[in-house]
């Protein structure tokens, strides 16, 4: 009878803003194709259809589900809609762009973090990033105008911003406009500062940096989706201090590159991981002693690549380890 009284219900398509305690949290989607939903909306609470568990499907913030209304108000998700994308730390679906954060100063910007974060979006299948450098009310902006020239010249836009001074804000605002939005980076750059200037009914807890180890505060605890008043969502995010890159396989990485592409195929092997090769054996070597690609950037690139490898060798010799237990 049950099961009945379900397959007469009509089902309805939304998009989970928040989970917590086994409960997602879903707006109405107006307009599945045209990715609109409804911010006003109160969100409904729905627990998962069983069938799940026995999938294993992970169903998380971001993602598009059909569900169907209880009488009670709550409701069942019945089915999991496909992903355009999906950000692997934290997990977050079908992000339209990303804005990753980072503060001009307090703490200064650290080019491996900015270029793990990178790698992150990209792995991520993320088409639209930007970078923007918040706190820029405490430096000379000419500080900036490297670091500035070096992601523009990749192809990344790059946005210098104040919360406090509101620099920049209104052009901000224009670009989230009903999209969803992630907004990610390290804790302490303002995050939760940058999001009320942008909606100021957000009403965002705000962290002191940390004099002793110059990181901030984790402000926010747990992703979630935040309607904003130019409609769309921004994805508020827990801070990070690091990455867990090491899921990417070694050969892979330098496809997060984006500047590499043009001179992989320069590489005289197959499989050619620009690291302990000779430079005039490998195109990304060679164009890094050209300056065609930033020496920092491939320094970055080297550091992730010896962490996946180093984490892999280590679960490698546990499985052995525990294989002759």
């Amino acid at each position: 009878m049950e099961k009945r009284n379900n397959e007469a219900m009509t089902s309805l398509t939304g998009t989970v803003i928040r989970t917590q305690n086994s409960f997602y949290y879903i707006v109405p989607q107006l307009n599945l194709d045209e990715r609109r939903f409804d911010v006003t909306a109160n969100p409904i609470s729905c627990k998962l259809r069983g069938i799940f568990k026995k999938s294993k499907e992970v169903v998380t913030i971001g993602d598009r589900v059909e569900y169907t209304l209880l009488p009670d108000g709550t409701g069942v998700i019945e089915k999991l809609l496909p992903r355009k994308s999906l950000m692997k730390r934290p997990l977050v679906a079908n992000i339209d762009q990303a804005f990753l954060i980072f503060a001009a100063k307090d703490p200064d910007p650290h080019p491996l973090l900015i270029d793990r974060f990178l790698v992150l979006a990209e792995w991520s299948g993320i088409e639209r990033m930007t970078l923007c450098f918040n706190k820029i009310d405490l430096i000379h902006e000419e500080s900036l105008l490297q670091i500035q020239k070096k992601y523009q010249s990749i192809g990344y836009k790059v946005l210098l911003i104040s919360a406090v001074e509101e620099k920049n804000i209104s052009k901000l605002r224009r670009m989230l406009a009903n999209s969803i939005s992630v907004f990610a980076g390290p804790s302490g750059v303002g995050k939760s500062s940058l999001g009320n200037a942008i909606d100021a009914n957000l009403g965002l807890v705000t962290g002191n940096l940390s004099n002793k180890i110059q990181r901030g505060k984790h402000t926010t605890r747990l992703a979630r989706l935040l309607p904003i008043n130019v409609g769309g969502y921004i994805v508020d995010t827990p801070g990070f201090s690091a990455l867990d890159l090491t899921e990417i396989k070694p050969e892979e990485l330098a496809d997060y590159f984006p500047e590499f592409q043009k001179y992989v195929s320069n590489c005289r092997y197959r499989g050619c991981l620009h690291q302990h090769e000779r430079a005039i054996e490998c195109g990304v070597k060679m164009a890094v002693e050209s300056e065609n690609i930033d020496e920092t950037r491939y320094s970055s690139y080297l550091s992730i690549l010896r962490d996946i490898s180093e984490q892999r060798e280590r679960t490698k010799k546990y499985k052995g380890r525990k294989g002759s237990d």
